[in-house]
């Protein structure tokens, strides 16, 4: 919690950096005010599974910067709980009133589960044993399951829902439920884009090519900026800085969930948002390794001397 204390600056820049270019962008091709917010989501909120896997995968999980780059991504994610519910009484068009009662209900659980998250998460991680991994892989998909379909129900993602969850965890029960639910992570990651794929339609991909790759360079750039400042802020050095920025870059599951709750409004946001993920993703999974390359710690060198 202190650590998201201090990341707050930080979430107030990411979004102010990163989705007024996908707002700004859906107004320039005329698609409105709803897109503009959808876009928005879309360009804003970092892949919290590919972030996580990137690293694992380059060994950078005990870096000084990584509780900087978590704190960013929870309070993304946290975001989501009132951002989602907002979107979807847009897109269904209901009026202000009983969209404002929908919202009201479905912020005011989404509080509720965090309150008893953090004040009972004790508690609630009592209910399972560390030492048996089949009890622990059963009762943690079991409560998930629990809370996700009840946030459904009021108009909250599932995913915001099995967030919550882990959240509620601590202690030795979530240091053994991230080891013996990383493989299904890893599978249900695979799987969700997989069914992005084909619900996708290739053929409109190529008209989007060019707008999706440039609003993902400009986006990218502003990941880069806010995950600089947030480092920064925090007194890390200039690498750590780089490596922060750098991280945060992928857009992933969140952005897909958006694209595919608008769709309805503007069928060529899911194409377009299928060549941004795809790019982010690409890009900023090769750029990752930037910021351990000698070249790029001799050329910071220099300018720090200059």
């Amino acid at each position: 919690m202190q650590g998201l204390s201090r990341s707050k600056v930080a979430g107030i820049v990411d979004a102010a950096l990163n989705a007024l270019p996908g707002a700004a962008f859906a107004l320039l091709l005329g698609w409105g005010p709803v897109a503009a917010v959808a876009l928005g989501g879309i360009t804003w909120v970092t892949s919290s599974g590919v972030v996580a896997k990137m690293l694992r995968d380059l060994g950078r999980v005990g870096n000084r910067e990584t509780p900087v780059i978590l704190s960013v991504l929870v309070i993304e994610d946290l975001a989501m709980a009132f951002y989602l519910p907002i979107l979807s009484a847009l897109v269904m068009g209901v009026s202000l009133l009983r969209g404002a009662v929908t919202v009201a209900i479905a912020v005011g659980v989404v509080l509720l589960i965090l309150f008893l998250a953090m004040r009972f998460g004790r508690l609630v991680s009592r209910l399972f044993t560390p030492d048996l991994a089949e009890p622990l892989v059963l009762g943690v998909l079991g409560l998930t399951m629990l809370v996700a379909g009840l946030a459904e129900e009021v108009n909250v993602s599932a995913a915001v829902g099995a967030f919550l969850v882990g959240i509620a965890l601590s202690g030795r029960v979530a240091h053994r439920a991230q080891q013996v639910l990383s493989p299904l992570r890893d599978l249900f990651a695979a799987v969700f884009f997989v069914f992005f794929g084909l619900a996708t339609d290739a053929t409109h991909l190529s008209d989007w090519l060019i707008p999706g790759i440039l609003l993902a360079l400009v986006t990218m750039s502003t990941k880069v900026a806010t995950g600089y400042i947030a480092a920064r802020r925090a007194g890390i050095g200039i690498p750590g800085r780089w490596r922060t920025g750098v991280a945060l870059t992928v857009r992933g599951e969140f952005s897909i969930v958006i694209a595919g709750i608008a769709a309805g409004v503007v069928p060529q946001l899911a194409a377009l948002a299928a060549v941004y993920v795809l790019t982010t993703i690409i890009l900023g999974t090769i750029i990752a390794r930037v910021p351990d390359a000698a070249w790029f710690k001799q050329l910071t060198r220099r300018r720090v001397v200059v």
